[in-house]
């Protein structure tokens, strides 16, 4: 495990930092088409610095690019240990710049650096080499035939893809889309966040340092109008991979609609249940869980529990070990070791969560809050995205599960209970992608990440699914007949 800096340890690291300002092009850094925008820093409003960005034209030059690479098959057509050694070398080389990367994206952010240095850069990390390990490991097929036959089921890249990221988790979101895409041999272009497009840039420099060929990853900063959009139409984009709102997910199945029908995968938004029976053990245990499941990364998670369904036999009782457990929970300057809770995204965000809660408050930073609420209220059914629990209590376990289920999303979930045989019932009947029981997670690397219903379109995250969301699957039939038998067609 990493060890911990200092606060001002972290902040002479912060003021050092050389951070990129245009777009990253074919193989370098280029001036983008499109106006300077700023990039802030969420924690104290100041300016970080001023990026170029990227407009149409812009886009047009990348997918060129990505094309001509992708075609030219220096990377496509790799052998895939070879690809696996390249994308090994980008490991070592994000583990040397860890900490640098780690303050970036705190500072751009706004989350607690204990988060970037102990999460998020470790499993950036390990995301990446994990895909790399599976390049030369995931095989093709035969299928079964009579003997005048061979069928052989090859997996090629899909192509050049068009990787669309959040604000809330900038450097995980990016190995998740960038390390089985690569792996599989795509030429891939990636749209970072308006908020968030500092790592994302730095990780496309240390990629091509690290022997990625010019085209093959490159990253476009700019809004949805200049650089989002145009990707999504681009006759050129063989595929997009979204992880954002669910309202911005379904413009993306419009532009493949009106555009080449376009793959299109998307991972959206959450309203998760975290379901407590009457019979749930370890009340500490649980508390733990809900609340690192609730406010871990100021509740911007679209995985994030953000609604607590709980037996009125447990309810107080769980309640009072929550709000001791969120005394620990301290919020303030994100290059504080010691704080959990950094800054929310931007003034529009944190304008937004406050609407939520009435509250008149000022600044960038809101506390950690639990709210008794009812099944109906809008607080139990729109994704608030803030560090806000809300709590409803029921009188079965039976009305838990069938809560639970009455959302208009299906990401992930979590169920309490000492009674194995219930909890797995439960598990299967909750629709949600990802159901953990006696715990709070995401499973890990080797396990798929998606969604059901307004959660997920398309494909999943994670494991080998992921390299499926990336390939294109053809067959070819190979006819093995004797033509002196008179039998063969051709």
């Amino acid at each position: 495990m990493t060890d911990l800096l200092t606060q001002a340890e972290y902040k002479a690291i912060a003021a050092a930092l050389t951070l990129p300002r245009s777009p990253f092009m074919d193989g370098k850094y280029q001036p983008g088409r499109g106006p300077l925008m700023a990039t802030l820093n969420p924690a104290t409003g100041e300016e970080l610095t001023q990026i170029s960005t990227a407009n149409a034209e812009d886009v047009d030059f990348a997918v060129d690019k990505a094309r001509e690479a992708f075609e030219q098959g220096q990377w496509s057509k790799r052998d895939p240990e070879a690809r696996k050694d390249v994308l090994i070398r980008l490991c070592k080389l994000l583990t040397r710049n860890r900490r640098e990367l780690a303050v970036m994206e705190s500072l751009e952010s706004g989350k607690p650096i204990r988060d970037c240095e102990l999460v998020d850069l470790p499993e950036t990390i390990h995301c990446i080499k994990w895909h790399a390990e599976a390049t030369d490991k995931i095989y093709d097929q035969t299928a079964p035939t009579g003997d005048g036959a061979l069928a052989v089921i090859v997996r090629e890249p899909v192509g050049v893809v068009a990787a669309v990221l959040p604000w809330n988790f900038p450097l995980m979101m990016l190995a998740w889309k960038i390390g089985p895409a690569l792996a599989a041999g795509c030429s891939v272009i990636v749209k970072p966040a308006e908020q968030t497009s500092l790592t994302a840039l730095r990780v496309a420099e240390l990629a091509h340092e690290a022997g990625l060929p010019r085209g093959v990853l490159q990253v476009l900063p700019g809004d949805g109008p200049s650089v989002g959009e145009p990707l999504g139409r681009h006759m050129g984009v063989d595929m997009v991979s979204f992880t954002g709102s669910t309202q911005t997910g379904r413009r993306f199945l419009h532009y493949a609609a009106d555009s080449n029908l376009k793959k299109v995968v998307l991972e959206c938004g959450g309203k998760n249940p975290a379901v407590v029976f009457d019979d749930a053990e370890n009340l500490d245990h649980v508390a733990e869980h809900v609340v690192n499941a609730a406010f871990w990364n100021a509740g911007q998670n679209c995985s994030a529990t953000s609604r607590l369904i709980v037996h009125s036999a447990v309810k107080a009782e769980l309640l009072e070990k929550i709000k001791a457990r969120l005394r620990d929970w301290k919020v303030g300057d994100p290059l504080d070791p010691a704080n959990h809770i950094g800054a929310l995204i931007d003034q529009n965000h944190c304008a937004k969560v406050r609407r939520y809660l009435d509250d008149g408050a000022q600044g960038p930073f809101i506390a950690p809050t639990v709210i008794e609420v009812t099944a109906d209220d809008i607080r139990a059914r729109e994704e608030i995205f803030g560090p806000v629990l809300s709590v409803i209590s029921v009188a079965s376990n039976d009305e838990a599960v069938q809560l639970a289920n009455e959302t208009d999303y299906g990401l992930a979930a979590a169920v309490f209970s000492a009674g194995g045989r219930r909890a797995i019932r439960a598990a299967r009947d909750i629709r949600a992608g990802t159901v953990t029981l006696n715990c709070y997670g995401e499973g890990n690397i080797a396990t798929p990440f998606g969604g059901y219903k307004q959660s997920g379109f398309g494909g999943r995250d994670n494991g080998l699914h992921a390299h499926d969301q990336y390939i294109e699957v053809k067959t070819i039939w190979i006819d093995l007949s004797d033509p002196a038998d008179g039998d063969n067609l051709t």
